[in-house]
This record gives C-alpha cells, sequence and structure tokens, in this order.
C-alpha cells in the first residue's frame, strides 16, 4: 500500500510522530467532527482527529474505512 495516503498520528506508546495508521476506521464524534483509530501495525492502538475533508478523502483513497 502507498504509505504516502495512509493517515499519519502520533502514537502514545512509542512516542513517535508521524506514524502511518493502519486498518484505519473514520468515525463521527459527538459535537460532529471525525476522528480516526487504528493500529501503528506493531499492535499499538492510535487515534487522531481531522477534518472533515481529510477525512473523506482519506475514505475515497481507500487507505480508511467509513465507520458512522
Amino acid at each position: 500500500m502507498d504509505t504516502s495516503k495512509m493517515i499519519k498520528a502520533y502514537c502514545l506508546k512509542t512516542k513517535e510522530k508521524n506514524v502511518p495508521m493502519h486498518e484505519a476506521v473514520i468515525s463521527k464524534t459527538a459535537k460532529g467532527g471525525y476522528m480516526a483509530s487504528g493500529h501503528d501495525g506493531k499492535g499499538n492502538k492510535m487515534a487522531a482527529i481531522m477534518s472533515e475533508a481529510k477525512a473523506l478523502q482519506a475514505i475515497e483513497d481507500g487507505v480508511a474505512t467509513k465507520g458512522f
């Protein structure tokens, strides 16, 4: 998979920045925002808050699935 289109997030466990998120699922927050959750490929859970445009683009590119 092309890692340039993957959602990148901060991994709290390993303290690494811009880690590609695997098996990302986009969900809507209670206030109407968008959030991606997945893992870093090593089993560490990750989450990222993003804009509507970025979330819908990730779904369109096929790097994330729609969870709402």
